[in-house]
């Protein structure tokens, strides 16, 4: 099972929680619904059963933990993905060289759908950091709030067609400690282990 996650947050303080399965997208206000509305989803988040499809992980999961004691779990980073597929078509790895969710969104091979929105929402933050505190929701934030999840599950099963067994393996890895990197010399994932390489042929 695959969900697609994401957050939109100022600093580490998560204002919505975005949901997306085959069927249908959820937007958790954790304003309105506090700790108990996001505890709702911590099973879930943890479970190493439902693969969470993420772009960028690292500030989600930061933000997920110190603000409410969730540890975000299996994860699939579509940024990640994009380089190591990129990597499989021989192009050499670049540090600091990662594509943004726009572009990725635009990229015709997984998706191929513009997100000007996205730019627009950008400037109102730099405006007003606040923007996603602010409710009731107008439309426009629940469309993008709502796009900022709709498309991912499209990317992930267009992506894990490509990636090699090697390349899962190392993207598992890579997401794992996306996750953990905030954590880095403490115990507070030891219950999420990183995943065995795969065997060699």
């Amino acid at each position: 099972m695959a969900a697609s996650v994401s957050c939109n947050l100022t600093g580490l303080q998560i204002f919505t929680r975005q949901l997306a399965f085959d069927d249908a997208v959820y937007l958790v206000d954790a304003v309105m619904g506090g700790n108990s509305l996001m505890q709702a989803c911590k099973l879930g988040l943890e479970s190493p059963y439902v693969i969470k499809v993420c772009h960028d992980c690292k500030r989600d999961s930061e933000a997920l933990y110190f603000q409410y004691g969730i540890k975000l779990n299996n994860v699939f980073d579509t940024q990640i993905a994009y380089t190591l597929l990129k990597e499989q078509h021989g192009k050499k790895w670049v540090p600091d060289d990662y594509i943004s969710f726009v572009d990725l969104l635009a990229d015709e091979r997984y998706c191929g759908v513009v997100y000007d929105e996205k730019e627009e929402v950008r400037v109102l933050l730099r405006k007003d950091p606040q923007f996603w505190a602010h409710r009731p929701w107008t439309v426009m934030m629940k469309r993008v709030a709502a796009d900022d999840v709709r498309f991912l599950l499209r990317i992930y099963e267009r992506m894990v067609k490509s990636l090699t067994e090697l390349s899962k393996w190392r993207l598992s890895v890579r997401s794992s400690l996306y996750c953990q990197c905030f954590c880095a010399g403490d115990d507070c994932f030891l219950g999420c282990p990183l995943p065995p390489p795969p065997e060699r042929p």
